[in-house]
């Protein structure tokens, strides 16, 4: 093993950036983590050395440059400034390059590249969306090494006692870089750590010694927060979907899940079904399941080993209510014994001093996940692995042992658009501009296809509205797809599981169309027929014409009556007047998306009476001051009367 020496310490960003500059001559091909681990400060401190600077070209690669939501304007802006200022804290750094890429104003000598995208923030900025690269999350190590990455820089943890370094929330691409890069006999990237104190500290796989880095900053206090992600409310769409995705999990299997509502509402569905089996069972006979009395679907007994590349809020319920326990070693032999159900007294001893159940490439949440990982108990830390994205998303090691490990694996994840033939629109539009990226949505979906007992399952809202106008998200076609229809398996809708994996295209059209929103299962029917995909006299069944939001909401109002359903199933980031004006907003937001649609709503708000003080108050609007604030205060009082008690 090769004896490095120990790192330069510096105290200054400043310094540690001229420590870089003086270090590499010439273009700069820097590389930094996505999400949580990207130095913000540090980065902010080169691109001010670079900006006006022609001589020192930088190119920067990295993913997911999280950034605060804006201000916003009128009401929306009311709404979000004091939260962002109290969610992120007003001394939050953000990144100078995602500012100047949203103003379409990065300097010609700078370019930034990134392979995910934080989801819609970017349509409209040029550099981006030039710039972006389509990979696969496991391709991206081989990609930068072809690129000719010169420097990483990274946040880290640092350990209790002082002695080791954590890579923490992102062990997913920097061992993989490094090694990609010396394997094409290119010098090894200079490395340089950030220490971030509020960072939490998870040791295995992801600590490293200091002397792994070239140079380590620990800038002075105070520091900024961590980047929190706010929780969405779910909807009765969400948890429709959540709850008949939960009915393929397999007690005893594998679990890899997404981000976002629907995800949360998965997870609420499988500690449900853990701690209250009655009441889930419900919530299943209440939206038609045909799974409600499966013996399958009692509560977890041996558990879920959890292996998804992001370890998030949802994973953080599902260990906490015990759904999440089932322990792995890297053992074939140990493995193979567990799975025929004759663990010797050694391999029970190496599951309880070295088996993990939760295994993730990096980790971003809110401000509570991250207060959970600081504060977790020795052996519940220990279960907990950081691994490289390779190990994780894809079957690159001994299949034999990921077979065993992976064993009835369910990869859940999301999807915009899915055609009746079964492609899925993931990550971008039609015209080519980039909404977020494959990241590891490609590999996932393989893998459910390479491990025999594995499935994979697209979660989608049959519809969205945009400027007033419903369409469907189940179409004929569209004009970009980022899965395609030959590695079809699973569709999951709120109306019900569409199972297409092998099917012939008729059979997957049907089930496609039972799947859509009654309002567009007829158009899709008669392009089938027209196009020859179904036979003539094909008709829809009856059960079709339940496929509607008012059908669905009143199946599942009871149980947000009762709390079987809450608003927010993983805990809020927002204060209960908050949770009442997000309710409120989208209400208005819906009313006011057309032209006649503002018009009447604003004639109602002005005959309405304020209401709710307290969330007027919050949007300074107790005392409007001028014509214009004493409108907004009246369509904010119509908003809540009209969402008062209503989901």
């Amino acid at each position: 093993m090769e004896t490095r020496p120990p790192p330069l310490a510096f105290d200054s960003v400043d310094a540690a950036v001229e420590f870089l500059l003086t270090r590499l001559r010439g273009p700069l091909h820097i590389g930094a983590p996505l999400g949580l681990g990207k130095p913000h400060r540090l980065l902010n401190a080169l691109y001010a050395r670079v900006e006006n600077d022609r001589s020192r070209p930088l190119h920067l690669y990295t993913a997911l440059s999280l950034d605060p939501p804006g201000g916003g304007k009128g009401l929306e802006a009311r709404f979000v400034q004091p939260f962002v200022e109290r969610h992120f804290g007003k001394d939050f750094p953000r990144l100078a390059y995602v500012q100047a890429l949203k103003r379409n104003a990065l300097p010609p000598h700078v370019e930034i590249e990134e392979f995910y995208l934080q989801s819609g923030a970017l349509l409209d900025s040029v550099p981006v969306q030039r710039r972006y690269a389509s990979l696969n999350y496991t391709h991206v190590a081989r990609a930068l090494a072809d690129r000719g990455l010169n420097a990483i820089v990274q946040k880290v943890a640092r350990s209790p006692d002082g002695a080791r370094l954590s890579l923490s929330c992102n062990t997913d691409l920097t061992f993989d870089a490094i090694d990609a890069v010396v394997a094409r006999g290119l010098p090894r990237p200079v490395l340089i750590a950030e220490v971030d104190p509020r960072l939490p500290w998870l040791g295995g796989s992801a600590t490293v010694a200091p002397e792994f880095f070239d140079a380590v900053v620990t800038p002075p206090g105070p520091y900024p927060k961590l980047f929190g992600l706010p929780r969405q409310p779910v909807t009765d769409a969400d948890y429709a979907i959540g709850f008949h995705a939960s009915t393929l999990v397999v007690d005893g299997g594998t679990l890899q899940i997404g981000i976002g509502a629907l995800a949360d509402a998965l997870c609420h569905a499988l500690a449900l079904r853990h701690t209250d089996n009655d009441a889930y069972r419900e919530v299943l006979r209440a939206l038609g399941s045909s799974h409600a009395d499966d013996q399958a679907l009692a509560p977890f007994e041996r558990g879920l080993y959890g292996c998804s590349e992001m370890i998030n809020e949802g994973f953080r319920r599902l260990v906490e209510v015990g759904v999440i326990k089932r322990r792995v070693v890297d053992d074939v032999a140990a493995m193979q014994r567990i799975e025929r159900g004759g663990p010797s007294a050694h391999d029970l001893a190496l599951l309880e001093q070295q088996g993990e159940f939760l295994h993730g490439a990096f980790y971003l949440g809110s401000p509570e996940f991250y207060e959970w990982l600081r504060d977790l108990p020795p052996d519940t830390r220990r279960a907990i692995g950081m691994r490289r994205v390779g190990e994780v998303n894809d079957l690159v090691g001994d299949i034999e042992l990921e077979r065993l490990q992976r064993r009835d694996a369910r990869f859940f994840n999301t999807c915009m658009m899915a055609t009746a033939l079964g492609a899925a629109t993931s990550d971008a539009l039609e015209d080519g501009r980039i909404v977020s990226g494959v990241g590891g949505q490609y590999n996932f979906v393989a893998m459910a296809h390479a491990l025999p007992d594995a499935r994979s399952a697209l979660m989608l809202r049959a519809t969205r509205e945009s400027g007033g106008r419903v369409t469907s998200n189940v179409v004929w076609n569209y004009g970009h797809t980022t899965i395609p229809r030959h590695l079809r398996d699973m569709y999951i809708s709120e109306y019900g599981i569409a199972d297409i994996r092998g099917r012939c295209d008729e059979d997957c059209v049907i089930a496609m169309t039972n799947i859509a929103d009654a309002r567009f299962q007829q158009g899709l029917v008669d392009v089938a027929k027209r196009e020859g995909k179904l036979r003539a006299d094909f008709t829809l069944p009856a059960s079709a014409s339940r496929n509607t939001p008012q059908h669905l909401a009143a199946s599942l109002r009871p149980f947000h009556d009762s709390g079987v359903l809450p608003d927010y199933p993983l805990g809020s980031d927002f204060t209960p007047v908050e949770q009442r004006l997000v309710k409120a907003l989208a209400w208005l937001k819906a009313n006011t998306a057309t032209r006649g649609a503002k018009l009447r709503t604003v004639w109602r708000a002005l005959g309405s009476k304020p209401l709710d003080r307290e969330a007027l108050e919050r949007m300074g609007l107790a005392s409007p001051d001028g014509f214009g604030e004493r409108i907004e205060a009246r369509l904010v009082s119509l908003a809540l009367s009209e969402t008062a008690g209503a989901r």
